[in-house]
């Protein structure tokens, strides 16, 4: 008996990048490995976009088109290599004018890329039909998707086989162009029977020979048997990955599923002693970077608050960035409030983000005591229509503490018509900063911001978590030189602090403590410095999180309410406000410091 060929992209070097280290992988580390994909027959490759174009500017100080040049150079000329797209979002967390959506396809296009995996997290078609468009005349490969999830137990409304239907029937109305459709479960939480379900409606809806691809994470532990459901209704492809980017938060293992069709009607036409050893090659290439646990388990709850694989160790490990891991189990249980009262966008990015922002406010400010501005942003409107509409009031506070109506207007139209958007911003700013004014820079800062501008600049800093080197042990030298570093025990824990004139760094985390040369105590300096300027108000830190910009400088009168400066938490900006009027004494931060929840970051008098 003839076996049906299982076509398959292998995820592992973007989605598998993004669902383990949350994309922060340089790119000189892993390019052995996707040699070895290569030499092991492989052809078809998630290669960026998605979170691992933002990633690269913000954490690995790399340029995200230079990356993609690289895995062009490594797999050959003839090897599709695709990347991941958010429709008007294109790969970023907020939606792009049309001439940044144009851009987006060229530049992809330029830089080695075959096709574009196109989504709406809302499942709007409204934002596709000009994304795919360009994509398409372009000279890419667009891929549109549908995108998939379980609604938590107890909703209804969208996100059954009836909705997918009718998604995809609103795709083939309005004309997108495509060459494929992508059902995409960035959650992996849809279950088998409608994934089934779902593939066996489209491929009587599509035109014959229609290529229908599956994707799926195993983060629910259902990863493998939607895989087979879907093969089973017609489906032409899966996604899978290769160890230590595989199972877990990731796709299934390609040897996992290879196991899983044995003695079926299909076949992943694979030399499976040369896949093994491309994943030894893998894991080794990967071997000094930190494996977060929740990476490689199933997590049973994800039905009830679904967090895509892709997603959720990125969120994990800026909590554990900002020493607040033990804050994660509640933040995943308010997710399930959140998703109920949101209109039922499905979670993937930049929606699940959205989610995830909301849940971390509701748990860390009280429930809706804080709008996430992205999410309210999402229930008024901006980012199009919501699958049902979301809870009154939560709109109603959201537009309250956002100052913005509900609207109905395209997002393309909003963003056509925001001064601080597009090609002509972002020249703009190019040429304020002293920045070469290239395609690839424009799209960099539109998309990247503040972070591309320090990138380009050279100012970006490394955030690629690595597992620290064992010292070896050595004698002690009676000699030795005395250093100003130091490791402090309190409570049975040590923290490794270093002093650097008024600067104290502790874990990483540097304090100014505002002692001044040429006193006789360091006390007494900075209780002089208060005297002389009567008493001071800390500006204190609500929440754990990066200094990402000052906006007020020593001397500079501030009312209450007004920012003092700005913290970024959870792809959040988080504005610190003057808790009293007065004049900023001063400043102990710097931009690029990591500061802890009620830390003091500055001074009014």
């Amino acid at each position: 008996m003839s076996k049906k060929k299982v076509n398959f992209m292998c995820t592992a070097f973007r989605d598998g990048f993004q669902s383990v280290y949350g994309a922060r992988v340089l790119t000189a580390d892993f390019l052995p490995a996707l040699q070895a994909a290569c030499d092991a027959g492989m052809d078809y490759f998630e290669a960026g976009g998605g979170a691992r174009y933002q990633s690269l500017y913000f954490y690995c100080n790399e340029d995200a088109f230079d990356m993609m040049d690289a895995f062009r150079a490594t797999t050959g000329p003839d090897a599709n290599l695709q990347t991941l797209a958010r429709g008007t979002n294109v790969v970023g967390l907020e939606s792009q004018s049309s001439d940044i959506i144009r851009l987006h396809a060229q530049m992809f296009k330029k830089h080695g890329i075959t096709t574009i995996r196109n989504f709406d997290a809302l499942n709007d078609v409204n934002n596709l039909i000009y994304s795919g468009r360009c994509i398409t005349e372009a000279g890419l490969k667009h891929q549109v998707c549908v995108t998939l999830m379980e609604l938590p137990p107890g909703c209804s409304g969208a996100h059954d086989a009836d909705f997918y239907e009718r998604v995809l029937r609103d795709i083939l109305d309005a004309d997108v162009p495509y060459d494929s459709v992508c059902f995409k479960d960035a959650s992996g939480t849809a279950v088998p029977s409608k994934v089934h379900e779902t593939i066996l409606r489209a491929r009587k809806m599509l035109p014959e020979g229609t290529w229908i691809h599956f994707h799926t994470h195993e983060t629910a532990g259902i990863g493998v048997s939607a895989n087979k459901a879907a093969l089973d209704a017609g489906a032409d492809a899966i996604d899978l990955s290769m160890a230590p980017c595989s199972g877990g938060t990731c796709q299934p293992d390609i040897l996992v599923m290879w196991h899983a069709l044995r003695g079926t009607e299909y076949d992943l036409c694979i030399d499976v002693d040369k896949v093994r050893e491309a994943e030894e090659v893998f894991k080794e290439c990967m071997k000094d970077y930190f494996l977060p646990p929740e990476a490689t388990a199933v997590e049973p709850m994800i039905p009830w608050s679904p967090m895509p694989g892709g997603a959720l160790t990125a969120n994990t490990q800026m909590l554990r960035d900002n020493g607040i891991m033990d804050k994660y189990p509640d933040i995943i249980k308010a997710m399930s409030d959140v998703v109920r009262k949101g209109g039922y966008g499905t979670s993937v990015t930049p929606v699940s983000q959205f989610y995830f922002q909301q849940a971390f406010n509701n748990v860390m400010f009280g429930p809706w005591e804080k709008i996430a501005d992205s999410y309210g942003k999402m229930v008024l409107g901006y980012f199009g229509k919501t699958p049902v509409p979301a809870d009154p009031e939560v709109v109603r506070i959201a537009s309250e503490q956002l100052g913005m109506e509900p609207t109905t207007r395209p997002p393309l139209e909003i963003n056509d018509a925001d001064p601080n958007k597009g090609v002509a911003a972002a020249t703009t700013v190019l040429e304020a900063e002293g920045l070469p004014v290239t395609d690839e820079n424009v799209f960099i800062v539109s998309t990247c911001k503040e972070k591309g501008v320090a990138f380009l600049k050279g100012e970006a800093k490394l955030g690629v978590r690595k597992n620290e080197p064992v010292a070896a042990e050595t004698p002690a030298a009676a000699s030795a030189p005395v250093s100003d570093e130091m490791t402090l025990t309190v409570n049975g824990r040590d923290y490794a602090m270093r002093v650097n004139g008024d600067q104290v760094t502790v874990n990483g985390t540097v304090y100014h403590v505002g002692v001044k040369d040429g006193t006789s105590s360091g006390t007494a300096a900075v209780a002089a410095t208060a005297t002389a300027a009567g008493p001071l108000t800390e500006v204190k830190a609500k929440m754990p999180g990066l200094v990402l910009r000052i906006g007020a400088k020593e001397g500079t009168p501030v009312k209450s309410g007004d920012a003092v400066m700005v913290l970024e938490a959870m792809k959040m900006e988080v504005p610190v406000p003057a808790p009293v009027d007065g004049v900023v004494r001063s400043i102990l931060v710097s931009p690029g410091d990591h500061v802890a929840g009620g830390q003091n970051l500055a001074e009014i008098g």
